[in-house]
C-alpha cells in the first residue's frame, strides 16, 4: 500500500469541527444510560467543591476509559472534534482529576456499591452471562501493579512474577474478582485496591462474600464455584464462601500433611485424563496420558478449633516427570510424579471438577486485559483516587463486555481491547437536519459495519435512514 499522490502533494489539516474519532461511544453510553449508570452513581457523594456532580464526572471517567484513556490527561479525548455536539456534561481532565482526589475510602466503598448495582443491571440481558441459571464461576486473584515515583501513597515492594520468575516489584496490589459461566466470557465483580506489600489473602474473605452476592444479583441462581490459587488457602476465605452458600475450589500448597494424604491414595484409584500430548485409545476406551487424577477425603486446618476446620475432597493431579536430557535408551528405573492438589466441595465428578479448577487461569487474561486498557496506569499520587480509578475501570470493562455481546458472536467473547478498537474507535461525521435531529455519517463499506449496527440497533433502536 502506498500514498497515491505522494507525501509532498498531500496536506494534513486539523480543521473539521464535525468529526468524531469515537462514534462508538454514542451507542455505548446510551446502553450505560439504559442500565442506570448515573442512577447507580447517585449514592456516591465525595465532600468538598470538587466532589460536586459526582455522577456526571464518574460517567465521564467511565466513557473515557471505554474509549481507551489510561490516565487523567487522556480524558481530553472526550473533547475532541464534535464530541460536545453529541454528548453533554463533558468535564475537563483537570476537573476529573480533582474530583478523584476528593474521594475518601468511604466514597470508594460507595463506588463499589454502584459498580455492583450497575453490573447487575447489565446482566439483566441474558446474553451477558449466558448459562448462569445452571452454573457460574467466581475467580479471585491479585496482581502487583508497578508504579513509579516517590509520592505514590501505598506503594511498596511486593512479590510478582515476571517471565515465570519471582521478583520484588514496587507498586500497588489490586485484588480482582470475575464472574463467568462455561458459555460466557467473564465480567468483573468487586475489586479492591491494597497497598503494595499486602499479603495475597488480605481482604479476600470479604471480597469473596461480596462477589457471591454480586453473582446472585446478576441472576446466577444455580451452583456457584469460587476458584482460588494457593495464596488464598485459608480457613477464613473458605468459610466465607460456605456462608454464601457457594462451593469452593482452592489450590493446596504442598506440605507434609498433604503428601501423607496423597500417599494414602490406592494405585488403582488413579484415572488418566486429557492433558497435553494425551491420546485416546479406542480399544481401552480410555486416555493414554502422562497425567492422572484421584481424590481422597481430607480435613484441612486441623491446628485450628473445630469450627474453623474444613473437611472436603482433596483432588490430586499427578504429572509424569521426565528427564529430557537423558540419553537415548537410558530409561527411568521407576516413574516419578509431580503432584498438584486441590481442596474442593464441588458437586461435580472427579475429572470434571479437576478440569474446571484449571480454568481458573482465565482471571489472568482479564488482568492482562485491564493492564492493556484503563489499568495501564494508576494515575494519581493519592491512594483513594487510584482505588476509585480501579472501580471505574471495572465498570468500563463490564460496559464494553455488554456491548460486545450485543454486537454479535465475534465480540461476545473477544477481549475488551478488541471491542474498543473495532466498535468504539469508529470515525464519523456529524450533520444536523432540522431542529434536534443529528445524523452520524460513518465510513462506507466499513469492515465492521454490521456488528456496529447490531450494537446501535440494540442500544439505540433502529438506525435512521441516510439523509
Amino acid at each position: 500500500m502506498r500514498l497515491l499522490h505522494g507525501a509532498a502533494r498531500t496536506r494534513a489539516v486539523f480543521d473539521d469541527p464535525n468529526l468524531l474519532a469515537h462514534a462508538g461511544l454514542a451507542p455505548l453510553m446510551t446502553l450505560a444510560g439504559r442500565a442506570g449508570l448515573a442512577e447507580s452513581l447517585a449514592g456516591v457523594r465525595p465532600a468538598g467543591a470538587c466532589g460536586a456532580n459526582a455522577a456526571t464526572k464518574a460517567v465521564c471517567l467511565v466513557a473515557g476509559m471505554a474509549a481507551g484513556a489510561d490516565s487523567i490527561d487522556d480524558m481530553d479525548l472526550l473533547r475532541d472534534g464534535a464530541m460536545e455536539t453529541v454528548f453533554g456534561g463533558i468535564r475537563a481532565p483537570s476537573t476529573l482529576g480533582s474530583h478523584l482526589r476528593s474521594y475518601k475510602w468511604g466514597n470508594v466503598r460507595q463506588l463499589d456499591a454502584a459498580h455492583r448495582q450497575f453490573t447487575a443491571a447489565l446482566a439483566e440481558d441474558p446474553r451477558l452471562l449466558h448459562g448462569r441459571q445452571e452454573l457460574a464461576f467466581i475467580d479471585i486473584d491479585s496482581t502487583q501493579h508497578r508504579v513509579y515515583g516517590y509520592q505514590k501513597e501505598g506503594a511498596a515492594f511486593g512479590h510478582a512474577k515476571i517471565a515465570s520468575k519471582p521478583v520484588l516489584v514496587k507498586g500497588l496490589s489490586p485484588l480482582i474478582s470475575i464472574i463467568s459461566t462455561p458459555l460466557a466470557a467473564p465480567v468483573l465483580g468487586p475489586v479492591r485496591l491494597r497497598g503494595g506489600n499486602a499479603g495475597s489473602a488480605r481482604g479476600a474473605a470479604s471480597l469473596a462474600a461480596e462477589a457471591i452476592g454480586t453473582a446472585r444479583d446478576c441472576g446466577c441462581a444455580g451452583a456457584i464455584i469460587v476458584r482460588l490459587d494457593s495464596a488464598y488457602y485459608t480457613s477464613a476465605v473458605i468459610r466465607a464462601v460456605r456462608r454464601g452458600k457457594a462451593h469452593f475450589s482452592v489450590t493446596v500448597p504442598m506440605n507434609s500433611s498433604i503428601r501423607a494424604a496423597i500417599g494414602r491414595i490406592p494405585e488403582d484409584a488413579w484415572t488418566a485424563i486429557a492433558y497435553p500430548q494425551a491420546l485416546w485409545d479406542d480399544q481401552l476406551q480410555a486416555w493414554v496420558s502422562d497425567a492422572e487424577v484421584a481424590e481422597i477425603a481430607y480435613t484441612a486446618f486441623t491446628s485450628k478449633k473445630k469450627s474453623d476446620q474444613v473437611t472436603a475432597r482433596l483432588i490430586v493431579r499427578r504429572v509424569r516427570a521426565r528427564n529430557e536430557k537423558a540419553a537415548h535408551g537410558q530409561d527411568e528405573l521407576f516413574p516419578a510424579w509431580r503432584h498438584h492438589a486441590v481442596l474442593t466441595d464441588s458437586p461435580f465428578e472427579l475429572v470434571q471438577a479437576e478440569g474446571q479448577h484449571r480454568d481458573h487461569a482465565i482471571v489472568e487474561q482479564v488482568i492482562a486485559d485491564l493492564a492493556a486498557g484503563p489499568l495501564a496506569h494508576l494515575p494519581s499520587g493519592v491512594f483513594n483516587a487510584n482505588a476509585a480509578w480501579l472501580v471505574l475501570a471495572a465498570m468500563a470493562h463490564n460496559l464494553l463486555r455488554a456491548a460486545g455481546t450485543r454486537a454479535g458472536v465475534r465480540y461476545a467473547r473477544a477481549r475488551t481491547a478488541t471491542v474498543r478498537r473495532d466498535l468504539v474507535a469508529m470515525p464519523a461525521r456529524t450533520a444536523r437536519h432540522g431542529r434536534g435531529h443529528l445524523t452520524l455519517h460513518l465510513p462506507q463499506g466499513h469492515h465492521r459495519e454490521q456488528p456496529w449496527l447490531n450494537l446501535w440497533t440494540d442500544a439505540c433502536g433502529p438506525p435512521a435512514r441516510a439523509a
